[in-house]
Order: C-alpha cells, then sequence, then structure tokens
C-alpha cells in the first residue's frame, strides 16, 4: 500500500510538474529519482529526510556527480 502511494505521487510528480521546471540537476541519479529510490528503500520519514539533504545541497552547475541512495543489508 505504502509503496503504491509512493508511486502514484512520484508518477504524479514526473507527467505534471516536471516538465515545466528546468532541467538542470547535477546528480545522478536525479533528485526526482533519488526521492523515488529513498523513499521506497527507507519509507516515508527517512525518505523525505533524505530528499530535503539531497535537495538543499544541490546547486546546478554543469559538473556530474554521482549519489545513489546506499541500499539497507537485509539480515
Amino acid at each position: 500500500m505504502k509503496n503504491r502511494i509512493i508511486k502514484l505521487v512520484w508518477k504524479f510528480y514526473k507527467l505534471s510538474v516536471s516538465p515545466y521546471l528546468p532541467s538542470q540537476c547535477r546528480y545522478y541519479p536525479t533528485c526526482s529519482e533519488y526521492s523515488y529510490e529513498a523513499l521506497s528503500e527507507y519509507g516515508i520519514i527517512k525518505g523525505i529526510y533524505m530528499t530535503i539533504l539531497r535537495i538543499a545541497k544541490c546547486r546546478p552547475s554543469k559538473k556530474i556527480i554521482f549519489d545513489p541512495v546506499k541500499i539497507q543489508e537485509k539480515n
């Protein structure tokens, strides 16, 4: 259920908001993809926290930085 809501919100953003914003993200994956992965992997609270930190340190430039979500180890 939670993952469905995350996917729905992410798809809404990608289809209705993202096309109208300039593409300036210097990170790979992009901030929206990072947000989706963080929310899927860590849940709502930590995922939103990680997304806010990522967006806060984003300063558009020409340099690309590889910064993926770190995957949790499953025991």
